[in-house]
C-alpha cells in the first residue's frame, strides 16, 4: 500500500503498555506524523481502543507489526485516506 495518509483502527490490546506509551511507540514509526489513541472500552485483561494515525506514506504492515509487538490486534480498519491529501468527508441525505 502506497501514499497512505490516514488510518483509524479498532485494536484489542492489554492493558501494558499503557496508552502513552503504545501512542508514543507508534508516533515513532517512519512517515507518521501524529497518533491518537482513545479508550473504548476497558476489560479484566484488555483495552478496547481507536487509534488514528495520520503521516505521509504510511506502512501499515509497520503499523501492524508494531501493534502486534506490542501485544496488540487489529479487530478492524475503519477508516483509511490516501493520495495527495486527505479528504474531508461531506454527509448527504442517505447520512441523515
Amino acid at each position: 500500500m502506497a501514499n497512505l495518509k490516514l488510518l483509524v483502527l479498532d485494536v484489542l490490546k492489554p492493558h501494558k503498555p499503557i496508552l502513552p506509551e503504545f501512542a508514543e511507540h507508534l508516533s515513532s514509526l517512519p512517515n507518521v506524523v501524529g497518533v491518537n489513541v482513545s479508550l473504548l472500552e476497558i476489560d479484566q485483561k484488555t483495552e478496547t481502543v481507536k487509534i488514528s494515525i495520520v503521516g505521509e506514506n504510511i506502512n501499515f504492515s509497520e503499523v501492524e507489526d508494531a501493534i502486534e509487538d506490542l501485544g496488540g490486534s487489529i479487530h478492524s480498519i475503519d477508516k483509511v485516506a490516501a493520495g495527495k491529501k486527505i479528504i474531508e468527508e461531506v454527509d448527504t441525505n442517505q447520512d441523515r
